[in-house]
């Protein structure tokens, strides 16, 4: 068993996670943060460096790393990799052009050897717009099929409305308390 393996089941232990809050620019990243926290999300400015905030689910503690997804900042993701348990990957549903760089990143990160098994949720964000891509399209689109050490779930969000932005944190709280082998029972 790795380091990095104990501390992740020892942070579990206390009920606290780390999650990275990832995507291209311009998916709705902060958006959605801002959601989750009941602020107001009608002045939203894109983020250039990070914030960390803490939300609560279902009895676990999320501390929330937001990080610019600006191109010129996606290589200094790496530096936040260390002790992370999940990954939220944000996809603007709409920007179907864009489909093949965030494709590239996305599998891109999985391959760092930091992020090895942790949670996977992925947004489709926008879904409240016409003319949006549905989370099935976009899984089959990503060939999220070839992921073999990633355990994901998929979900069609929107920031604005805040449609399924609840049921898919429900997921990561639940895969993080019941996949990670069973680290907390209650």
């Amino acid at each position: 068993m790795g380091l990095l393996t104990i501390l992740r089941k020892q942070k579990l232990k206390e009920k606290e996670a780390r999650v990275l809050l990832l995507g291209l620019d311009n998916a709705g990243k902060t958006t959605i943060l801002k959601r989750l926290l009941n602020e107001n999300i009608s002045t939203v400015s894109p983020t250039f460096g990070f914030q960390i905030r803490t939300i609560n689910v279902e009895g676990l503690h999320l501390t929330v790393w937001d990080i610019g997804g600006q191109k010129t900042l996606r290589s200094f993701w790496k530096n936040y990799f260390e002790s992370t348990e999940a990954i939220i990957w944000v996809i603007d549903s709409l920007d179907e052009s864009r489909l093949q760089e965030c494709k590239y990143q996305l599998h891109e990160l999985l391959l760092e050897e930091k992020l090895l098994n942790i949670s996977l949720l992925i947004l489709a964000n926008k879904s409240d717009a016409a003319g949006s891509l549905n989370a099935k399209k976009i899984e089959q689109l990503l060939h999220l099929d070839v992921l073999k050490s990633q355990h994901y779930g998929i979900f069609s969000v929107s920031a604005i409305t805040g449609d399924g932005i609840q049921e898919a944190m429900y997921w990561l709280a639940s895969d993080l308390k019941e996949s990670k082998m069973g680290i907390l029972s209650n």
